[in-house]
C-alpha cells in the first residue's frame, strides 16, 4: 500500500494503491450532528436508515471500533459499495475492503462509496467516496452461463 496513515480518508480502513478523486464527507457529517444536537433537526430525521441498508449492515458490513455519534450504544458498521460501467452485473454491490485492491488491478475505473450505519438507532451517513482502477479500459463484465 502506498501513502502514509495521514493520507488515508478519515474513518476508512485502508488506502489502495490506485485511490484517487477522494471526497471526504466529514464536514457534512459534523454539520448534520451539530444540527441534531443543537435543536435544528429531529432524531427521526437523522436516524432514518432504510430497512434494506440496516439488513445489509447486519449481514455484510464491516465492524468498526467507532461508537455511534447519536446513540453511543453500538459501534458503527461500514458498507462499501462499488459502481462502474466496467463492473457490469457487479455494479451496485457491497464489497469487503480486502476485495478492493484485487478489483483495482482487474478493472480500469470504478467508484467506491463507504457508508457508516448504526444498526441500533438507524444513523447512516456517507463517509467517503473515491475512484479505483488501473486506468486501462476493459469490456463490461458479464455473468457466466451455468452449464446444464
Amino acid at each position: 500500500m502506498l501513502g502514509s496513515d495521514s493520507a488515508r480518508p478519515r474513518g476508512y480502513a485502508q488506502r489502495v494503491w490506485s485511490q484517487r478523486d477522494v471526497v471526504d464527507y466529514g464536514l457534512q457529517r459534523r454539520a448534520a450532528l451539530q444540527e441534531l444536537f443543537h435543536g435544528g433537526a429531529f432524531r427521526s430525521d437523522a436516524c432514518d436508515a432504510d430497512p434494506y441498508l440496516l439488513r445489509a449492515a447486519q449481514h455484510h458490513g464491516e465492524s468498526t471500533d467507532r461508537p455511534c455519534p447519536v446513540c453511543r450504544r453500538a459501534n458503527l458498521t461500514h458498507l462499501t459499495y462499488v459502481f462502474g460501467d466496467e463492473l457490469g452485473y457487479l455494479s451496485g454491490r457491497i464489497r469487503h475492503t480486502r476485495e478492493l485492491e484485487p478489483m483495482a488491478h482487474e478493472y480500469g475505473s470504478f467508484d467506491v462509496y463507504v457508508v457508516e450505519v448504526c444498526v441500533e438507532c438507524g444513523w447512516n451517513h456517507l463517509v467517503v467516496t473515491f475512484v479505483l482502477g488501473d486506468g486501462v479500459p476493459r469490456q463490461v463484465a458479464r455473468r457466466r452461463r451455468a452449464e446444464a
